[in-house]
């Protein structure tokens, strides 16, 4: 006799991450905005949920409150433009690429891709540590992340022995370390209005000139 019992339905879950992952987006954004018009202490959690459309609920569910609300933008930033996030499209260019000069301007120009997403907000999260120990170890995690970063990017030059003689690894580390800092695009960028191009030119010939020898010149 035949049944009567349907088969199961497969239950696909991919289009509810997907959905979960448009929400948590809509929430960075929501949250990145709100931040920089009106910084941290003076932002809800509950208006960062009205402004994406999600319930409070949701948003601690999803980033467990304000802080985790802070990290998850600033590792959005991170990523850059694109479906490729920018590190790793440093560390492939930096497989490809030998020469040390063409490395540091390619360095320079995904940094500054990364600058506009991520320097403004930390630049909330400073602002706001000497009120809140929270942000204050949140400004000490993304400063230690991005040392180790520029640690490694120092260390891909001293392995090619593209130093100049005299620079040791920790002095090239704490050249990127200052060059690519939050606080230089601030002065220069936005405080000064320079172009994302003047300013990426002008960090690579910064370390170029730091921690590289001169150019031979061509000879007659």
């Amino acid at each position: 006799m035949p049944s009567d019992v349907k088969p199961r339905r497969h239950y696909d879950s991919s289009r509810r991450r997907a959905q979960a992952a448009q929400t948590q987006q809509e929430v960075i954004e929501a949250a990145r905005v709100l931040f920089l018009a009106h910084g941290y202490g003076q932002t809800t959690v509950g208006a960062i949920a009205e402004a994406a459309g999600v319930s409070v609920e949701t948003i601690y569910k999803a980033f467990g409150g304000k802080p985790g609300i802070v990290r998850a933008v600033v590792s959005k930033g991170l990523e850059g433009s694109g479906p490729v996030p920018a590190e790793r499209r440093s560390d492939e260019m930096q497989a490809v690429e030998r020469d040390a000069r063409a490395v540091i301007r390619n360095w320079t120009r995904l940094g500054t891709e990364v600058a506009p997403r991520t320097a403004p907000i930390v630049l909330v999260i400073r602002a706001a540590a000497g009120m809140d120990p929270e942000m204050a170890g949140l400004l000490a995690e993304v400063d230690e992340s991005r040392m180790r970063r520029m640690e490694e990017n120092a260390r891909t030059l001293s392995e090619r022995g593209a130093f100049r003689e005299g620079i040791t690894l920790e002095e090239a580390r704490d050249i990127l370390w200052s060059i690519s800092s939050p606080e230089l695009y601030e002065l220069l960028v936005l405080r000064r209005g320079w172009s994302a191009d003047r300013f990426a030119a002008f960090q690579a010939d910064q370390i170029i000139a730091a921690l590289l020898p001169p150019e031979t010149p061509l000879s007659d």
